[in-house]
């Protein structure tokens, strides 16, 4: 399976239609769906579990459980946040599974986040911010 755009129609490729996409309607209104989720980035639902650190069967028999949903939120604020540095959907979620952080000891902001550290890493893209706007 490959990574990021190819599982995202073209007409959702800015923050908004990504959501949208994410939404599933059979969970609630409030649901984001795992089994897209891991469509856009290119992982099985296992290697979903284990970056959200909850047991595989969660993903699939309560996918709308609030550690399943927390973990997606939390993916989501980094991508959100990045998408505005960069403007670009497509971007984000590359740079998300693949650009080493040099600050971090050159890991991703996908294992940073997996890590628990989602607010290092929106500080850090804070940074880039200022820098970029100063």
């Amino acid at each position: 399976m490959s990574t990021t755009t190819e599982a995202i129609p073209a007409f959702h490729k800015n923050f908004d239609g990504f959501m949208d996409f994410l939404r599933d309607q059979e969970l609630g209104a409030v649901a984001l769906s795992p089994k897209r989720f891991g469509a856009v980035f290119g992982i099985d639902l296992q290697t979903l579990a284990n970056q959200a650190h909850i047991h595989r069967n969660t993903l699939s028999r309560a996918p709308a459980s609030e550690s399943v949903q927390r973990f997606l939120r939390e993916v989501l604020r980094v991508i959100r946040a990045s998408a505005d540095l960069s403007g670009d959907i497509e971007r984000a979620l590359f740079w998300y599974r693949n650009e080493p952080l040099q600050p971090f000891e050159y890991k991703t902001a996908e294992q940073l986040v997996s890590a628990g550290r989602t607010d290092d890493v929106l500080r850090y893209i804070g940074s880039l911010q200022v820098g970029a706007a100063g």
